[in-house]
């Protein structure tokens, strides 16, 4: 099952890309706007990393010469031949405000200026979501007056070659600067990260918030690491290809696919009021692909419908019910997209924005990409309506025009992969990481996986590789690199066994094991059972932030949870060793569970747990002889093993039998 994260309210990068209607491949790239003098990542109200030399560029003419100023310190430098220039100065004492002055052929004054320490804050939607959409937001808003705390929202963007500039401002934390962009205003993650940190060491702290919905590991790596790693050959290549072409750069290879082969999106829109389709075929939604010849193959469609609206219109918010749809619909109402998803799993739910809807005759246009020999619709005929705002409904099952724009069955080329918004590899690293750099920074924090759970084997390497791309890229040594271990999630399994986000929080684990300076926070105590998206966000943030106080920091606080040491085998059981134990092991909950054994034969049972000690004993009767033991191993366990210090056992196993 994958989990995307495209709905989440508020991804307007992979919006527009989904709509697929106002841009093709074949349309030449626009002109680049004119690199400017000073990168937008230096602004009014940024944090300088204390303890470095800072780094400002930006372009000018080729051997121009720009000079930096900052509170009676000078430096200067050249532009190459390219334009760009760059200059390295030391800042003043932590804290300000300061003003920055750039000299040039442009002269910019940066004001309310502070030196203290600069997070980079990466990942996927987790990461992204804002404080309003979690635990207490609305309160924790109103409450949070931290002028010392600052935010740089880096805008989404997908790139096949690195992107010279991020699009974004520095922001002060105020209740009305928070939450300002809604639920991907100021990550809730990185809040509580800065707000425990400031509320011990009382120092400005920048956040650079990074992150994208939905986004792979791969897609945040250095085309030169996945190229010489190998696993991903073929997507490097068509991204190659793409970058030569021209045009779009979706970041995802399904948008592309439609391009090159739906003619519904060229020329004339299909989605337009004013396009004919009397040449149509009348069918029925449900049922529509069989009655269009395409029931049982790969197949695009395109399906148009007038509804009469109630005149007045009710006020209040409109939605669209589409239910779930098999494999990606894009819908438009009056010519405007609405919303689009290659979600399977998920119920398409679409508020339609103001304006949109007019009372009398509306055309809904739906476009679905359908793969299985099915009817693309999978929820039942009555789900699919409009709901207005006065809660009244009208039906959208029944009678359409409907027409087949691509048959996809054999020997017609697919697409590399089926999501439509960005998950291709290394486009968020040239779209988001590589304009940031050298900023100079403290270290980052990195909230990112659910993307990448059925490729957890994988995920071993790719992770400890990105943490080096990085620190690559940046050239600041091996700087401190944080990483929130998956909470729970989906329905609890009775049976123990192996489990695709159990192994990627052990990849996750590996990771923050092997790399040097590095560092996990555990949240396996954390999440719900129906939402990708939990809103217990403060632990996750506090957690972090215990990660840095300790290992970067050097406060002598508790920060790790119980850790696997080694098992020994005594008659009938295993004895479990741990470290991190603080002042002795603890249970939380009516009894100490969520721990199995498996004999020789690799059959798992759950097991009887009890600690003695500083060790955990554990045995079933099922399993006479155990040789192996693991511990909330599945995606959404109990949490019951801790240390006196509050913090939760990280999940492990003592085999290393491979994964089916």
């Amino acid at each position: 099952m994958r989990f995307s994260d495209i709905l989440c309210p508020g991804v307007a990068l992979a919006a527009a890309l989904a709509a697929g209607m106002t841009c093709s491949a074949d349309t030449p790239a626009a002109h680049a706007p004119p690199l400017p003098f000073l990168s937008p990542i230096f602004g009014d109200n940024m944090v300088l990393q204390r303890g470095k030399q800072n780094h400002f560029w930006g372009w000018t003419r080729p051997g121009g010469e720009v000079r930096v100023e900052i509170e009676g310190k000078a430096a200067t430098g050249v532009a190459a031949s390219d334009g760009k220039w760059s200059v390295a100065i030391g800042v003043p004492p932590v804290g300000g405000p300061y003003s920055v002055r750039i000299l040039g052929e442009e002269e910019i004054e940066l004001h309310n200026v502070l030196v203290g320490d600069v997070w980079l804050c990466g990942g996927q939607s987790n990461m992204l979501l804002g404080l309003g959409a979690t635990d207490n937001g609305a309160a924790e808003i109103k409450a949070a007056d931290h002028p010392d705390l600052r935010l740089f929202l880096v805008a989404g963007k997908s790139a096949y070659s690195p992107a010279p500039v991020p699009v974004g401002s520095w922001k002060v934390c105020t209740p009305a600067n928070v939450g300002d962009e809604g639920d991907h205003g100021f990550s809730a993650v990185a809040y509580y990260f800065a707000r425990r940190i400031q509320s011990e060491l009382h120092i400005p702290i920048g956040l650079i918030e990074d992150c994208s919905g939905g986004s792979t590991v791969e897609a945040w790596m250095n085309p030169a690491t996945l190229t010489s790693m190998g696993d991903f050959a073929p997507q490097i290549a068509a991204i190659e290809a793409l970058r030569a072409k021209g045009g779009p750069e979706y970041g995802s290879f399904l948008m592309h696919w439609l391009d090159d082969y739906d003619p519904g999106a060229k020329g004339a829109p299909w989605a337009a009021p004013s396009f004919d389709d009397t040449a149509w075929k009348t069918v029925d939604l449900p049922g529509a692909f069989s009655e269009l010849g395409v029931g049982a193959v790969p197949c695009v469609c395109w399906f148009r419908r007038e509804v009469t609206l109630p005149d007045p219109l009710p006020a209040g918010q409109a939605t669209l019910y589409l239910g779930p749809v098999e494999k990606m619909d894009t819908t438009f109402i009056n010519g405007h997209w609405i919303g689009a998803s290659s979600w399977v799993e998920n119920p398409r739910v679409y508020h339609i924005p103001a304006g949109v809807l007019t009372a009398g005759r509306n055309l809904v246009t739906l476009r679905v990409f359908k793969m299985k020999p099915d009817e693309g619709f999978l929820a039942k005929p009555e789900v699919l309506r409009i709901e207005l705002g006065d809660g009244s409904s009208v039906a959208l099952a029944g009678k359409w025009r409907g027409t087949v724009s691509v048959d996809a069955r054999p020997p017609h080329p697919m697409p590399m992969d089926f999501e439509n918004y960005p998950t291709m590899p290394v486009v968020f690293y040239e779209g988001m990481i590589a304009p940031l750099a050298p900023l100079a920074i403290t270290g980052a924090i990195w909230y990112q996986g659910e993307a990448n759970t059925t490729r957890a084997v994988q995920y071993r390497k790719l992770l400890p590789a990105l943490v080096a791309d990085w620190r690559s890229l940046f050239g600041q040594g091996d700087f401190p690199f944080y990483i929130v271990s998956l909470p729970r999630f989906t329905p609890r399994r009775a049976e123990p066994g192996d489990d695709g986000w159990a192994e990627l929080r052990e990849a996750q684990a590996f990771a923050a094991a092997n790399v040097p300076n590095s560092g996990l926070a555990v949240t396996i105590d954390t999440g719900e059972a129906d939402n990708i998206h939990p809103k217990e966000k403060k632990v996750v943030g506090d957690r972090l932030a215990l990660c840095a106080l300790a290992e970067h920091y050097g406060l002598p606080i508790a920060y790790r949870g119980p850790t696997f040491a080694s098992a020994e085998r005594v008659p009938g059981a295993l004895r479990l060793h741990f470290s991190n134990v603080g002042g002795g092991l603890a249970v939380r909950g009516p009894k100490l569970g969520e721990f199995s054994v498996a004999g020789a034969d690799r059959k798992w049972s759950w097991a009887d747990a009890r600690i003695d000690g500083d060790t955990v004993v554990a045995s079933s009767p099922s399993v006479p002889e155990p040789v192996a033991a693991r511990y909330a191993w599945q995606a959404n366990p109990a949490a019951t093993l801790y240390n006196d210090a509050g913090l939760p056992a990280v999940p492990f196993r003592t085999d290393d039998w491979p994964f089916p």
